[in-house]
């Protein structure tokens, strides 16, 4: 009797581990996968609406032809006509403090007299295409973490896991979210000093994942996840550096493979700084390499816990803020950009926090991401230092390119509160064009050979 007793725990116990296993590193079934498309959207947010009608029901997004595209291919703003329904300033603030991040009240608490958020009615206007959308879709029953959380396998095309189980998942959908494939894009940045002065650096980024090359072949495996290329076009003295990035899927087994050229040496040199807590290319030491995007890299240097759900107000269909007619001068002031053509909007977003695992390095030792849970792009994230002090806050101000349905940023924003001093990115309300998404690439276009060609001044 003892003898069975003992062999029955032994069989419990060893199946419970095998579920516990599975439980961390399997897809979700195909009964909650069917959610998809049902009470979930495509991506997995909530269809419904919330409580009180605040966020509405999502209904498939803006239609393609949801406004005018002028002939540098920039977008009308669809909501245009509409007035803010209130503004949060200092004043007022702890009215709204439950559905703001502690680095947005921070904001208040350093900016008293000048940040400020104007707040519009909730519009769900994302959605990506139909290919896409399928994707995610068979990709919450087929693909799973490796190593850990820092790799995918079985994973195709972009939201490896649109019902997310834990932190590392959740994070793993912004990494790998639809951003069109392939792009061209002319962007500018700013890092002005605490008293509004500032001089510009501009940039040209190309960007393709692996299955838009030109020259695609699926049969041939990679750990290719993308490819991306930044040449700095001006100020002189740093035009024609241009750096080379393989995005890699697990980055543990294979990490990021990253080269830069150096104009002024006509040099292409290996750059494996160009990861982590590495220096961000022409940043003034304001933002680190995986502050680039919000987020992006390797999740491996942290532990990850979902949180939840929570409502917040966030940064959304910021077209004011892309407006060709606006100049750069409109936008950047002193502490923070200008707030007056920011938009935000009441959404309901996951929270995740990364912590520091214990023996590894960062110069953020805590991270508070709350992600969309429209698109999965990260809204906001607050930093944390060794000491525990709030250090820096990211606010991403996001567009839904309606014409080619990609939902990306239309600027990132990166507040140093110790210093006084922020970097804002992607700025391209004065150049010749917004985003090609039409932008085509093969892989000889993403080789070390080609950097030296692209830097030619």
């Amino acid at each position: 009797m003892h003898m069975k007793t003992t062999k029955s725990l032994l069989q419990t116990g060893a199946l419970a581990l095998s579920l516990l296993a599975t439980g961390v590193m399997a897809a979700v079934s195909p009964d909650e996968a069917a959610k998809l498309g049902t009470t979930l959207t495509p991506l997995g947010a909530e269809m419904a609406g919330n409580a009180d009608g605040s966020i509405p029901a999502w209904t498939g997004g803006l239609p393609q032809n949801a406004g005018a595209v002028d002939s540098k291919g920039f977008l009308a703003d669809p909501f245009a006509s509409e007035k803010a329904l209130f503004t949060i300033t200092a004043q007022n603030v702890d009215q709204y403090k439950d559905k703001l991040t502690p680095g947005q009240l921070a904001m208040f608490k350093r900016y008293p007299d000048s940040y400020k958020i104007p707040v519009f009615p909730t519009h769900r206007s994302a959605n990506v295409p139909a290919n896409i959308a399928a994707a995610a879709k068979a990709n919450a029953t087929t693909t799973v973490l490796v190593q850990g959380g820092n790799g995918l396998d079985k994973f195709k095309e972009a939201y490896p896991f649109p019902i997310p189980q834990n932190g590392v998942e959740a994070i793993w959908n912004h990494i790998t979210r639809y951003r069109g494939g392939s792009v061209r894009r002319l962007v500018t940045q700013a890092t002005p000093q605490p008293n509004g002065s500032y001089s510009l650096v501009y940039f040209q980024d190309e960007f393709t994942f692996r299955a838009n090359l030109k020259d695609y072949d699926a049969s041939k495996e990679s750990n290719i996840l993308f490819y991306f290329k930044q040449r700095v076009t001006a100020p002189s003295r740093l035009a024609g550096n241009v750096l080379l990035v393989h995005e890699t899927l697990d980055q543990v087994k294979e990490p990021r493979l990253a080269w830069i050229y150096n104009a002024g040496q006509r040099r292409v040199r290996r750059a494996p700084q160009v990861s982590y807590d590495g220096p961000g290319t022409a940043a003034d030491g304001l933002r680190t390499s995986d502050n680039f995007d919000l987020y992006n890299g390797s999740p491996d240097r942290y532990d990850w816990k979902l949180e939840g759900k929570k409502e917040i107000y966030i940064p959304y269909n910021s077209y004011g803020l892309d407006s060709p007619k606006l100049k750069y001068s409109d936008l950047i002031k002193a502490g923070h950009i200008n707030q007056d053509l920011t938009r935000y909007e009441l959404h309901r977003v996951w929270h995740v926090v990364g912590t520091l695992k214990s023996g590894e390095r960062h110069i953020y030792a805590k991270r508070d991401f709350y992600l969309d849970e429209d698109t999965w792009q990260v809204a906001e994230v607050d930093h944390y230092d060794g000491r525990g002090t709030l250090w820096r806050v990211a606010e991403a101000h996001a567009q839904y390119y309606y014409n080619t349905q990609v939902p990306w940023y239309t600027l990132e924003s990166l507040y140093d509160l110790l210093s006084g001093r922020y970097l804002a990115l992607g700025m391209k309300n004065e150049e010749k064009q917004s985003y090609d998404f039409k932008y085509t690439a093969s892989e000889t276009d993403y080789t070390p050979a080609a950097l030296r060609q692209a830097g030619v001044r």
